[in-house]
């Protein structure tokens, strides 16, 4: 009872809250000057509030401290989170230099991991489990700024990170639930519950944005159940699972890396290069994009489900090859689609940029000359 339906109340309770004060949350950034404003960079075209944030903590904390019982790893996780999103809101309306933020990230991150909310193991398909010992610490710091900061790079279109966490955030509920973890299924359910009332108010066209206190707070609490849900389990799947639910943001966020290193720039310094700029600059609009990420990662919760709930091995490490067949097939499904998506981000890409345009409208141009000719004989 306690892994199905209280989740499920707090993700309601959580809904109801955020969506009631996220309006109130964009008063109070325009009060204090927290408005992003249009630039090069940006895809919106006038003044947004940037706290609608507050909204999504809020709106996770009610449910949170009343359904969960009070435990040294949860707490130390929700105080951690709160840190996280003041830090955040403190960038939004000040601004931080880029080297205090890592800081910051790193220092809010020590509070669960010196609670013991820590990866202290892996456990292979097939393989078993394996101790970290000391690399636990160093390791667990690491998955909360990474993901922390994979959701915040997420947060460059209306509605997108709030989308991604939610999806995020509700498989991992369902996965948590399913092993007994009520509490991460509790709170993964709750942080699905407040990005969906957000959503409401950030969806395109957007009356209001998150900021960095409400997108390094999904990236944190998601880091963090991640590990209580599904990581500190004995379950086979327990480190394949998260990096299935979280492909999309860790695909976009090593691809963008990986091209600022090439080129020779900070890894920090913002650009257009992104899973969402790109589908934005082959013609797509925000909501189409928006939905097609959408759509892309639930497709990856729908297999990281598969592979939690079809039976594919026996318990001890002999294929049940219906099974099998069906997580590989759900596998290759997402395989297929995600390759297709990035043959659509990197070579339509190509044929729109304006030297192919040129050459198109002179040939097409010919073809005309052509036709007319002919018509005239």
């Amino acid at each position: 009872m306690t892994t199905t339906l209280v989740p499920i109340a707090s993700a309601v309770v959580a809904f109801l809250i955020a969506l009631g004060l996220t309006p109130a949350a964009a008063r109070l950034a325009r009060a204090v000057g927290a408005v992003d404003r249009p630039s090069d960079r940006r895809i919106h075209r006038r003044p947004t509030p940037r706290l609608g944030g507050i909204a999504i903590v809020v709106g996770f904390l009610v449910p949170a401290v009343f359904f969960v019982p009070v435990d040294t790893q949860t707490r130390a996780l929700i105080v951690g989170a709160v840190l996280i999103a003041a830090l955040g809101v403190t960038d939004d309306i000040w601004g931080l230099a880029p080297a205090t933020k890592l800081f910051g990230q790193i220092a809010c991150a020590a509070v669960p991991v010196a609670a013991g909310l820590t990866i202290d193991h892996i456990t292979i398909p097939f393989l078993g489990a394996g101790s970290l010992g000391a690399l636990q610490y160093p390791l667990t710091i690491l998955w909360f700024v990474a993901i922390v900061n994979m959701i915040n790079f997420t947060d460059g279109m209306d509605g997108l990170a709030a989308g991604v966490a939610g999806i995020g955030a509700a498989t991992f509920a369902i996965i948590a639930a399913s092993l007994d973890r009520a509490d991460p299924a509790i709170l993964a359910a709750a942080l699905a519950g407040a990005a969906a009332g957000f959503l409401v108010f950030n969806f395109h066209p957007a009356k209001v944005f998150m900021g960095d206190g409400g997108s390094m707070f999904l990236g944190f609490v998601l880091a963090g159940v991640a590990i209580s849900g599904v990581m500190k389990s004995a379950a086979a799947v327990a480190v394949v699972v998260p990096l299935v639910i979280l492909a999309i943001p860790i695909l976009d966020t090593s691809f963008v890396i990986l091209k600022r290193i090439k080129h020779g720039l900070p890894v920090y310094s913002a650009d257009r290069s992104h899973f969402h700029h790109r589908f934005f600059n082959i013609g797509w609009g925000q909501r189409k994009t928006v939905l097609a990420l959408y759509a892309w990662c639930g497709l990856m919760g729908a297999v990281a489900l598969a592979m939690r709930f079809v039976p594919y091995s026996d318990g001890r490490g002999n294929l049940q090859f219906p099974g099998a067949l069906g997580v590989v097939g759900a596998a290759l499904v997402a395989l297929v689609a995600s390759v297709y998506l990035v043959y659509v981000l990197e070579i339509l890409k190509w044929r729109s940029t304006p030297v192919v345009q040129i050459v198109r409208e002179s040939r097409q141009a010919r073809a005309d000359a052509r036709v007319a000719e002919a018509s005239r004989k």
